[in-house]
């Protein structure tokens, strides 16, 4: 498969200045040595707590935030040092769906001048032709053209984000970052929603990176699922592989918190120790080390490299061979 979209070793650190002169006395490292593909017409899913570093790795790649150091390269070329004109023309190709549906739509703007502006800015339509289009996204993203005239306040959380998605597909891009696109949404909407931009890549072929912290739901829409943990990728499989056969402590952690659908179900729950690192100052070795069940002295001592476990598989786990997937269902209550 071809890959459109490669990141190597992409950095992005945030400076902490202090005194009266502002000078810096150290970095948040937000985005730490983070390299992945994603390839034509696939879902790549990242995922890991709120704050590893998430959505700072998806605005990079956009250029909605410079990166520090590394590279992104789109469709074989490489981006991260084009001019602002060239990357304009680029970001045709290249769109994002917000995560918030209320701050990310002007309340000022109906949703016709919204999308109308987006294809006249880019020169693709204008006047009867830009309005035939306005209705054809809203269809597509299952609204109605005659709701065009209508304002932001108007519509539900779940029909604003559909808005975003008519958005984000206006200008026919062939990639969209979709910065957790349902967790700001009530649980029967989110189901809407992917469901949604399933079909959606389905029918127009789009590749998606799917960046969510929810497990459950990365796993209905992601052909492959990249994990994350305080700025580094510390597993990345396909979906299905991941899902059953973990190779690193922090996944499986992950996987035992997602509720069972059987409400009289139980099953081994894995409660990590402490809080989550500051960025600023990440422990020495593994980063996960401090709240690891499988910690030993290499752990603090070394930082494991991702490396392929089996085909296609990649784990940064000095133990990856022995980790073991949660525990399935251990006790059912009698009736």
């Amino acid at each position: 498969m071809t890959a459109i979209l490669k990141v190597t070793n992409l950095k992005k650190y945030f400076p902490i200045k202090k005194g009266l002169f502002s000078r810096t006395v150290g970095h948040v490292r937000a985005v730490d040595d983070v390299s992945f593909s994603v390839n034509q017409g696939e879902v790549l899913g990242l995922v890991g707590e709120s704050g590893c570093g998430k959505t700072t790795t998806g605005r990079c790649i956009l250029r909605l935030m410079e990166p520090s150091s590394g590279s992104v390269e789109f469709d074989g070329r490489e981006i991260t040092g084009l001019p602002f004109r060239e990357m304009r023309q680029l970001r045709r190709q290249m769109q994002i769906i917000f995560q918030d549906p209320y701050s990310s739509l002007n309340p000022r703007l109906s949703v016709r001048r919204m999308l109308t502006e987006v294809l006249t800015v880019h020169g693709i339509a204008k006047g009867a032709a830009a309005r035939e289009r306005v209705g054809e996204l809203l269809r597509m993203v299952g609204l109605s053209p005659s709701q065009a005239s209508h304002y932001p306040h108007e519509f539900s959380g779940g029909q604003r984000q559909r808005i975003g998605i008519a958005r984000a597909l206006a200008l026919n891009p062939r990639l969209i970052v979709a910065d957790e696109p349902v967790s700001a949404l009530d649980v029967s909407i989110q189901a809407q929603i992917v469901n949604l931009l399933r079909d959606l890549q389905r029918e127009m072929s789009l590749t998606y990176l799917f960046i969510a912290h929810d497990l459950s739901v990365v796993e209905h829409i992601s052909n492959r699922v990249a994990v994350m943990y305080l700025g580094k990728i510390v597993e990345l499989a396909l979906s299905l592989d991941l899902y059953r056969n973990p190779r690193h402590p922090y996944t499986v952690s992950l996987l035992s918190a997602i509720p069972q659908h059987d409400p009289g179900a139980r099953k081994t729950r894995i409660v990590l120790r402490g809080d989550v690192p500051n960025p600023a100052d990440p422990p020495s070795g593994c980063r996960f080390h401090p709240r690891c069940f499988m910690a030993q002295p290499i752990c603090a001592a070394e930082e494991p490299p991702l490396r392929e476990i089996t085909p296609g598989h990649f784990s940064a786990c000095h133990f990856a061979e022995t980790v073991a997937p949660p525990s399935s269902i251990v006790d059912r209550p009698r009736s």
